[in-house]
């Protein structure tokens, strides 16, 4: 039975009083994430950065305490530039870090635009170095996949090359009607406008329709008609060219010039392309302004990071290998990738660079099952007679070579074909449904030998027992990072705007990303090596392999838990 006349106490609480300590390091715990990530960050050169002050006026914020300040927003999920500034003056870790100092989010945004925008790729050259010396990448697996992240920009601003193309052709078309209108009602009034010098057949540009057109009003200012009506008609065809087409006309050209070869972009951010995203909320298939992220991970950190504009990620392998190569001057020794990246171009490069190639083509899964290799009517799997380059098909007929053929695609890379054809005519065939269905009178399929040497090679690399181990982590590998950036963090959409503002903002998501899997792991250790009993050091026996592992790590890279040394 509770009794009914106990005193209630409360906790004092007194809102007037000076509480101890002021200063915040008192209130954060010595294991906790902020401690790690400070003196991790400590140990970056941050020279390239400094080198972008010019000096003079007065005192500015440290771009050591900025850069946490930043790393540590993305880790938290924070990435816009006034929620920084509020929680640099609310949250008492971002406090901490900044030592009390509140720059406002002005100043925050000069700093990561501005100051780190054209370093990027230095900064995270210099994570990536730290990791290497550390023992935690070397480069040996590199695990590529891409994912696309909408841009800045209103689903409902696209502009499309085809439709410009169209647009401009019909305008060229109004045009050129247009000046025969105009060369016939000059030829009606006995050329009152002198010789037009007009070149129907041409297809002018905005700066030479605009010198015809400055032509034409300095003719017509100084003509003398005889039908005023026909005088009317001319001044307005002249205005029309003057008001509409020749602006239409510039519109359409600077059109062209931003597309650069793409297929679409936004008119809000140009270097936008409109692209398929996976989160299709309204199941339609809508095409929103994006960018395609290509990164590369070893033991879930990322140690390569790429911007493209192209929807698809056959294209993006080569110039990604050649970025990172770039930005941390390594090049990795195996690339683990799915069947995205499979095409004899990035096969023909990898093995070009020396690279081992764990890339698996559109039709390995497919070769794997039963149903294909019991298909004897699949060209794949007839008989093949090197000596005569002819293949025998299941009504026991030679399929021979017929000719060659020369495909180049539109980054100029070249493949040929070989052509084959059935000797025999497949109408009386008993197997002519089943083998096939084409309208020819003979079957014919084609084969391209150096991708099939290609791809058995990176079959026979991928069905061995260490390719089954190594590819079987790539969905534990760059999945893993994309599902913890995307998902956990939030980050589904750039704020800044432009291939550099991407760039820039892709890079502190992977540096931050970095910096937080680096320091959890510091962090873990230490709480391993501080569970064990205080005589630890001198009975090695009761030490876990985990914390003895931890302990020469933190022992070796002291750095983290010491002061730093870096000088300016």
């Amino acid at each position: 039975m509770p009794r009914k006349h106990d005193k209630i106490v409360f906790k004092e609480y007194n809102p007037n009083q000076l509480i101890m300590p002021i200063d915040p390091e008192a209130f954060i715990p010595q294991t906790h994430l902020v401690r790690a990530i400070d003196k991790i960050v400590d140990k970056i050169d941050i020279s390239t950065i400094i080198e972008k002050y010019k000096g003079g006026g007065t005192s500015s914020y440290h771009p050591l305490m900025l850069l946490k300040v930043l790393i540590y927003a993305y880790i938290q999920g924070i990435y816009s530039s006034r929620k920084i500034a509020k929680a640099l003056q609310e949250n008492i870790t971002f406090m901490w870090l900044s030592k009390l100092q509140t720059p406002d989010f002005r100043t925050i945004n000069r700093f990561r635009k501005e100051i780190i925008g054209d370093c990027i790729e230095e900064i995270f050259a210099e994570v990536i170095e730290l990791l290497v010396k550390l023992g935690y990448v070397n480069f040996e697996y590199y695990y590529l996949d891409g994912t696309k992240i909408e841009a800045n920009a209103n689903k409902y601003t696209f502009v499309w090359a085809k439709s410009t193309r169209t647009y401009k052709r019909k305008l060229r078309e109004k045009v050129k009607n247009i000046l025969d209108e105009i060369e016939r009602i000059n030829e009606e009034e006995d050329r009152t406008l002198g010789e037009l010098d007009v070149n129907l057949e041409a297809d002018y540009d905005s700066q030479e329709l605009e010198q015809k057109v400055e032509e034409l009003s300095q003719k017509l200012a100084e003509a003398s008609f005889g039908s005023k009506r026909k005088e009317r008609r001319v001044k307005k065809l002249v205005k029309t060219l003057q008001n509409d087409c020749i602006l239409r006309l510039k519109k359409y050209e600077s059109y062209e010039q931003i597309l650069s070869g793409r297929n679409s972009f936004s008119k809000t951010d140009h270097d936008a392309t409109f692209m398929r995203m996976k989160d299709d909320h309204m199941k339609n298939g809508m095409l929103k302004p994006g960018y395609n992220v290509q990164i590369g991970t070893q033991n879930r950190f990322v140690i390569g990071f790429s911007i493209h504009q192209s929807p698809t990620d056959t294209v993006c392998l080569k110039e990604h290998l050649e970025l990172v190569e770039k930005i941390t001057g390594h090049m990795p020794k195996n690339v683990i990738a799915d069947s995205g990246y499979g095409s004899e171009e990035n096969y023909l490069h990898l093995k070009k660079c020396g690279i081992n190639s764990y890339i698996k083509y559109n039709t390995f899964d497919l070769e794997q099952t039963r149903k294909f290799k019991k298909d004897k009517f699949n060209s794949r799997n007839w008989e093949y007679i090197a000596s005569e380059d002819v293949y025998i098909c299941p009504a026991g007929k030679k399929v021979k070579y017929l000719y060659p053929r020369i495909d180049v695609n539109e980054r100029g890379f070249v493949s040929w074909e070989k052509i084959y054809q059935c000797e025999e005519v497949c109408n009386g065939c008993e197997y002519r449904d089943k083998c096939y269905r084409g309208k020819r009178w003979k079957k014919r399929f084609r084969i391209r030998p150096r991708l099939e040497k290609l791809k058995n090679e990176v079959r026979e690399r991928l069905l061995s027992e260490e390719g089954k181990e190594i590819y079987s982590r790539r969905k534990i590998e760059v999945e893993t990072v994309f599902g913890l950036i995307k998902n956990n963090k939030g980050f589904r959409r750039f704020l800044l705007r432009g291939l550099k503002g991407v760039k820039l903002e892709w890079g502190l998501v992977c540096i931050a990303y970095n910096i937080e899997r680096l320091a959890k792991i510091i962090i873990e250790g230490w709480g391993k090596i501080a569970s064990q009993p205080s005589c630890f050091l001198l009975h090695s026996s009761i030490l876990t392999f985990n914390a003895i592992k931890w302990l020469i790590l933190v022992i070796k890279n002291y750095c983290f838990w010491t002061a730093p040394s870096i000088e300016y």
